[in-house]
Order: structure tokens, then C-alpha cells, then sequence
């Protein structure tokens, strides 16, 4: 099978259904991090990775610590995310190809940020964006507004390739931190302070989830 009609193919399929990102990575040299079995790294040659934008006004309605209004949007899109990666793993599926997808939230352990496979990781190797000094995937049109979710397959696709973008010389994500977190090298994020401050939130009934989103707030692309 041609792989740029595949690609074509899934694409159109994930944009019709409201996906805002869309990228497809050579996983060969990363998928033997992932925690997941044998047979599924045996079969997975490919991720693609889909993004949905986050509301900007929901975003906006924040100061310097989550809402509710932002918690309740942030479960609703990371559904719609699982939801859209369900229909296209079926899509995939009923080509006569393998296709696994993997959850939004996956984190299997919090205090070490373990979980199947790192999504932003795919991301980057799909050309969606670079790791910021937020210590999230950033998108040139989206800043770091959005959430991903992976699917991956054995169908041949063809691949983008990783952008060679940054931050430049932004810093508001670095100014906005209410925890102190992110430095001037995004190697030296302080992923301890990031998740202490989850906590705090959390243990303030600010919000049910280990989630913040002020440096998403003010992180809005380099064409805006």
C-alpha cells in the first residue's frame, strides 16, 4: 500500500472529525522505552500523533493558579482526544492493520512521571513541536494550548520530520511559574517543585487532578 495515501487517508479522517494536530513518527529507536508488552512493541513501527487546542478563553479566565471551569474543560477535551483515537484505531484496524491506542492520561507512576510512552516525545519525533523550557511540547500556531494522544500501528505511513524550532526568546513560562519550576535550559525544569505544586493544588480542593496550566496560559506560539 502506498504510504502517502495511507497518510493522506487518516489524515483527512482525523481532521473531518475535529483534530487540530496531526503528525506521524518513526517510533524504531523510542518504542523499546515504552512500557508495553512484546507482541505490541513487535507490532508498533509507527505512532501518529493527534493534538486538540485547548480554549483560549477558558485559559485566559485563569490568573496564577487552575479553575474548575479549566479542570472540567481539560477532562472534556482529553475525552474527546481518547474518543477520536478509538475511531481512528478501528479505522486502522478494519484496513487489516495493527493499531493500539494509548490513552491521554496514562501515567502509571506521578512522582517519577512514568507512564506507557511519553506523548510529547512523539510529538516532537512527529513534527508537531520542540520541548520547551515549560517542559511541554510546543507548537509554532498553538504555543503549548493543546493536549495529544498517540495511536500506534503497523500501517506504512509516510513520516514528518522533527521541526528544529524553539523557544527562542521567549520567557513568559518562565516568569508565570507559580512554582518556581522552569529554568532558562529546558533540561533543568524542576519536575519535584512542578509536582509539590500539583499537590498543593489538589490538597486546596482547587482542583480534583494533579493538573495547573499557568504556563499553558501564557504560552500561545511564536505566530501569535
Amino acid at each position: 500500500m502506498d504510504k502517502k495515501v495511507n497518510y493522506s487517508d487518516i489524515k483527512k479522517f482525523c481532521l473531518d472529525l475535529g483534530i487540530d494536530l496531526f503528525g506521524v513518527a518513526d517510533i524504531s529507536k523510542v518504542k523499546q522505552d515504552f512500557t508495553l508488552s512484546p507482541n505490541t512493541l513487535k507490532n508498533s513501527e509507527k505512532a501518529v500523533c493527534l493534538g486538540m487546542r485547548l480554549s483560549s478563553e477558558i485559559l485566559d479566565d485563569m490568573i496564577d493558579q487552575p479553575t474548575r471551569l479549566y479542570s472540567y474543560h481539560y477532562k472534556a477535551v482529553n475525552t474527546f482526544l481518547d474518543q477520536v483515537a478509538l475511531k481512528l484505531a478501528n479505522y486502522i484496524h478494519d484496513k487489516g492493520f495493527f493499531a493500539l491506542p494509548i490513552p491521554v492520561t496514562q501515567i502509571l507512576d506521578w512522582q517519577k512521571q512514568k507512564a506507557h510512552l511519553s506523548h510529547k516525545q512523539i510529538g516532537t519525533l512527529s513534527g508537531l513541536g520542540w520541548i520547551g523550557r515549560n517542559n511541554l511540547l510546543v507548537n509554532k500556531k498553538l504555543g503549548s494550548q493543546f493536549r495529544l494522544i498517540t495511536v500506534l500501528t503497523n500501517m506504512p505511513l509516510e513520516v514528518d520530520e522533527p521541526t528544529k524550532d524553539n523557544c527562542g526568546t521567549c520567557r513568559f513560562c518562565v516568569q508565570s511559574c507559580p512554582a518556581g519550576a522552569i529554568k532558562e535550559d529546558p533540561a533543568d525544569f524542576d519536575h519535584i517543585k512542578c509536582f509539590e505544586k500539583l499537590k498543593e493544588f489538589q490538597k486546596k480542593k482547587i482542583v480534583e487532578q494533579y493538573i495547573c496550566g499557568v504556563c499553558v496560559k501564557v504560552c500561545k506560539g511564536k505566530e501569535k
